[in-house]
């Protein structure tokens, strides 16, 4: 037997059913509960798996047929992950500018052993690597 979900008490009195669930009162608050708990209802461990399952490849319509759960219910939770990842997210590199080394290696007669490598980092920004000479 469930508790009064605010109080904690065991003081109840029957309140009826409702779709097919035993309803109780708390004696203390006149808090209305249902005794049972919901079988949709997800855990931690089922929506974890659902984002492992998002991750591989699998759409939200083919996770909620695996999980026994809508497609929307699955696009809440992964989009409520998705603005957490983006919460805690912060910039890992900074923006160098290396115009004028760019400019004075290419005019070189021999460029031999300088290599010129571009990185496109997603956000409009890219980053210069130059490897040494002889390398």
């Amino acid at each position: 037997m469930l508790n009064c979900p605010r109080w904690s008490s065991a003081a109840r009195v029957k309140s009826g059913i409702l779709i097919d669930r035993q309803r109780d009162t708390c004696k203390e608050c006149q808090y209305l509960y249902t005794v049972s708990h919901k079988s949709d209802t997800s855990t931690s461990a089922q929506r974890r798996l659902a984002v492992t399952l998002y991750l591989e490849g699998l759409g939200f319509r083919s996770i909620g047929r695996i999980l026994g759960f809508s497609h929307v219910a699955i696009y809440q939770w992964i989009h409520a992950l998705g603005k957490e990842v983006a919460q805690i997210k912060r910039p890992s590199a900074q923006i160098v500018e290396l115009d004028e080394l760019h400019s004075s290696v290419g005019h070189k007669k021999t460029i031999a052993g300088a290599g010129l490598l571009l990185i496109d980092l997603g956000n409009a920004s890219s980053m210069l690597s130059l490897t040494p000479e002889g390398s």
